[in-house]
């Protein structure tokens, strides 16, 4: 979702754009860019992202500094692919994706992670599902997800540790690195099909809502790039 940085030099040159509201977006080529400052009321700071461009691929990077209330998530800036019409999980072929990011800064409370939404109703608001996968490719500091450990698992060669647990109404699966991996390809769907056949997750009656990548601050002063 993330481009790798060595093709930006391919690429001609754009202006960048800086987005500091909050829900401000940028969308081109199928993937929306966007400010998500759901949480900012738990804390005191700001929140901002720039896009660099946007292809068949994305380059952004975010700047923030919260404090306040360290165990709640401030704002998740993000690239979306945008889907057009929902598809059931199980009639997805594939979901190919590749990450490239860093992080510095000080005191960091904060994950890195790709965040899908699933429902059994297609028309269902995109913003929250019947289920949420989210996938860890980054944890610094002490903050952990949703629920509870259910140990580790292993997926297309890669451990991982299966947190569970509810959000409201929504089941919420989270896959966590033990370590960062700061480049990353995978297949989304692997880790669907996994759930399906270990943790009868309904793949074939549940609708993929939204696909998304980027970091979620909870505390310190970041850049994210």
């Amino acid at each position: 979702m993330k481009a790798f940085s060595y093709l930006a030099a391919l690429l001609p040159a754009v202006a960048a754009q800086t987005l500091c509201d909050q829900y401000s977006t940028i969308s081109a080529n199928g993937f929306t860019i966007s400010n998500n400052l759901w949480g900012e009321s738990s804390g005191t700071g700001f929140g901002c992202i720039t896009k660099e461009w946007i292809t068949d691929a994305t380059a952004w990077h975010a700047d923030w500094q919260w404090s306040g209330n360290p165990s709640n998530v401030k704002s998740y800036p993000n690239v979306q692919r945008n889907i057009g019409a929902k598809q059931l999980v199980s009639t997805i072929n594939s979901m190919p994706t590749g990450a490239v990011w860093n992080y510095t800064g000080n005191n960091l409370r904060a994950d890195v992670a790709y965040d899908l939404f699933t429902a059994y109703d297609p028309n269902h608001p995109t913003y929250y599902g019947d289920f949420e996968l989210m996938i860890w490719l980054g944890r610094y500091g002490d903050i952990y997800p949703i629920g509870s450990s259910q140990g580790n698992v292993n997926i297309n060669g890669q451990d991982w540790q299966l947190y569970y647990g509810w959000n409201g109404q929504m089941q919420v699966y989270s896959f966590v690195a033990y370590n960062p991996i700061q480049n990353w390809n995978g297949d989304i769907k692997q880790f669907y099909s996994w759930l399906a056949s270990n943790r009868g997750y309904p793949i074939g009656s549940q609708y993929l809502l939204s696909y998304q990548f980027g970091t979620e601050p909870f505390s310190g002063d970041g850049v994210f790039i």
